[in-house]
């Protein structure tokens, strides 16, 4: 016996929503890591050393505007 008849066509999907999605997270991952870096530098040089305050928000203004210039999307680069 045959199996039921499906409207599944392999590759007649509109995979719109997917790859909104799939760039979405991948977004977030980038971006969040980088602030959660830079997080983690202020405070570890905030609380453990005695560089202080000043300086690891320095250090943390530095960390994200080089991590902005090397993450951002790059205009007519090659499609992954």
């Amino acid at each position: 016996m045959a199996g039921p008849a499906s409207d599944y066509h392999r590759g007649d999907m509109d995979i719109a929503e997917q790859n909104a999605t799939y760039k979405l997270v991948m977004g977030i991952t980038k971006w969040g890591s980088l602030y959660l870096a830079a997080a983690l530098l202020a405070l570890t040089l905030w609380f453990c050393t005695e560089a202080g305050f000043m300086s690891g928000l320095i250090a943390a203004v530095v960390v994200i505007a080089l991590g902005t210039l090397v993450l951002r999307d790059k205009k007519g680069g090659a499609a992954h």
